[in-house]
This record gives structure tokens, C-alpha cells and sequence, in this order.
């Protein structure tokens, strides 16, 4: 074996354990990153657990985990979370109602506004919601769908339209105009074509779009405390901000609210996630 050849060996090995230990400490590190991010999360079901309610003395490991926590919290927060659940799904039903139909117009139709309308409605999605609030509760003191389910369900909406509209667009702007043009030889109006063609062939970005209407949603608290000043429709986020005020002494029952109003948004994410990356790449390649 020539000397040429050792030190090419050499520097191939060399190479290969720079590598190695590269790839060790990006696995590490990544390890270490997402301890830090779940940490909270860890803490609030631990706290949840803990029997005397009391965070500050908790231990890191519930060795005598009580469920007294969620008991209280299904007890009183339970109305609200089914609440929160009907809202959601509302919202769910009414974005995709009218987003789909949108998004599949422009992306299809072929006007000279289609580029305003894209610009409009990317200036509402970048209204701050508490400017919507403001202007929705004056309009729902007027209509009386203050302190209703109607109500949050459409300002809710307004909140995930537009964001449903651009993700929806996206894919559906990769449907060839060839298999819409068929389907209209054939005899299927716009409406048939959009119902059997472009709503199977955008199904991830649909699911995508339904399902962050959802998280919006669930997740909402503006929209919550604005538009309620009763306590007949409470949901879920609200009920947690005002448990915190009477509940300071046992923080099992609030973690445990908290526990529970995060399982519907995991259970969804881990669910519907090769739908998600599927539908938010959709019509990124033609």
C-alpha cells in the first residue's frame, strides 16, 4: 500500500469521525431543545397530579398522584368545555362552507380582480383582532348575538377564513385545468366540478385549513371576552382566565383544566400531521 493511499484512508476516517461526532452533538442538542420545550408541559401535568394542589412545594415526580384535580375541573369546567368543543366545530363548518368555494373561484376563474381580491384579503389577515372585537361587539350589541354561540362561531370565522382561503388556494391552483375542462365536456357544471373534482384532489389542504379553523377556535380568548359578559356562554379559555382568580389555592384543579383543554388540540396535531404537511406544501410544485 503507497503512502498516497494511507493518507487518503486517513483523511477519509478523519472525515467519517468529524461526522459522527457532529451528528452526536446535533442529537444532543436537539434532545436538549426539545426538553426544554416540553418542560412546561411535563410541569403543568405534574402539577395536575400533586395532591396537595400547591405548586410551589410539588415535588418533580407525582410519587402519589391524585386525581382530585380533574375532578374539580370536569365538575366546574366541563360546561365550558363542551362549549368550546360547539364553537369550534361552528367554526370548523362555516370557514370551510365559505372558504372552499372562495379559494377554488380564485384559483380557477381567471378576472382581472383576482389579484385585489388575494390583496384584500391578506389586509384582513393582518387586522388585529382586537380591532375586529371592538367593531364586532358594537354590531353584535345591535343584532343581539351577544353573549351567543352564533356569535363567537362568526367571529371566530372571520378570524380563519382568510387564512383558509390562501392554504385552500394554493393547492387547488395545482389542480390541472385539463381535468376541469373534461369534466365540463362531460357535462358537469362548476359546481360538480368543484364538489367531485377539485374537493377530492385538495383534501389535505381542506383537512389542513378545517383543522386550524379549529385550533383558532379553540384557542380564542379575545374574541371570548369581548363578546360575553354573562356567564350563560363561557368558553373553556375564558373559564380558565377567571378560575385563576378563585382557584389560587389549588392549582391541581387549574392544571388540570389546562390538561384537558390541550388533549383535543394534541390528539388532533398528532392525527391529522401527514395531512398538515401534505396540505400546507400543497401547490408549492406544479
Amino acid at each position: 500500500m503507497t503512502t498516497a493511499t494511507l493518507n487518503h484512508s486517513s483523511v477519509r476516517v478523519s472525515a467519517l469521525r468529524r461526522k459522527a461526532i457532529k451528528t452526536r452533538a446535533s442529537t444532543v442538542l436537539g434532545i436538549l431543545f426539545l426538553a426544554f420545550m416540553l418542560f412546561p408541559i411535563y410541569w403543568m401535568v405534574n402539577a395536575s397530579l400533586q395532591p396537595s394542589g400547591n405548586t410551589l412545594s410539588a415535588d418533580f415526580f407525582p410519587w402519589n398522584p391524585s386525581f382530585a384535580g380533574y375532578e374539580k375541573a370536569i365538575a366546574d369546567q366541563g360546561k365550558n368545555l363542551l362549549t368550546s368543543l360547539v364553537i369550534a366545530l361552528g367554526t370548523v363548518v362555516v370557514t370551510l362552507a365559505i372558504a372552499a368555494p372562495a379559494a377554488y373561484a380564485l384559483a380557477q376563474f381567471k378576472f382581472r380582480w383576482i389579484s385585489w381580491a388575494l390583496l384584500a384579503i391578506l389586509i384582513a389577515q393582518m387586522i388585529p383582532g382586537v380591532v375586529i372585537a371592538n367593531a364586532l361587539y358594537a354590531a353584535y350589541n345591535n343584532l343581539g348575538l351577544l353573549n351567543s354561540i352564533p356569535g363567537l362561531v362568526l367571529a371566530d370565522a372571520s378570524h380563519a377564513i382568510p387564512f383558509a382561503i390562501l392554504i385552500m388556494r394554493a393547492s387547488m391552483m395545482s389542480i390541472p385545468a385539463s381535468i376541469i375542462e373534461a369534466a365540463r365536456v362531460d357535462g358537469a357544471g362548476q359546481v360538480r366540478a368543484f364538489f367531485s373534482i377539485a374537493m377530492p384532489i385538495a383534501k389535505n389542504a381542506l383537512i389542513t385549513a378545517g383543522l386550524f379553523a379549529f385550533l383558532f377556535a379553540w384557542s380564542d380568548f379575545l374574541f371570548a371576552l369581548t363578546l360575553t359578559t354573562t356567564d350563560e356562554i363561557r368558553p373553556v379559555t375564558l373559564g380558565i382566565y377567571q378560575y385563576l382568580g378563585t382557584q389560587v389555592s389549588n392549582w391541581s384543579a387549574v392544571m388540570a383544566t389546562a390538561v384537558l383543554s390541550s388533549l383535543p388540540a394534541i390528539v388532533l396535531l398528532v392525527v391529522a400531521q401527514k395531512y398538515i404537511a401534505a396540505g400546507a406544501t400543497g401547490g408549492a410544485v406544479k
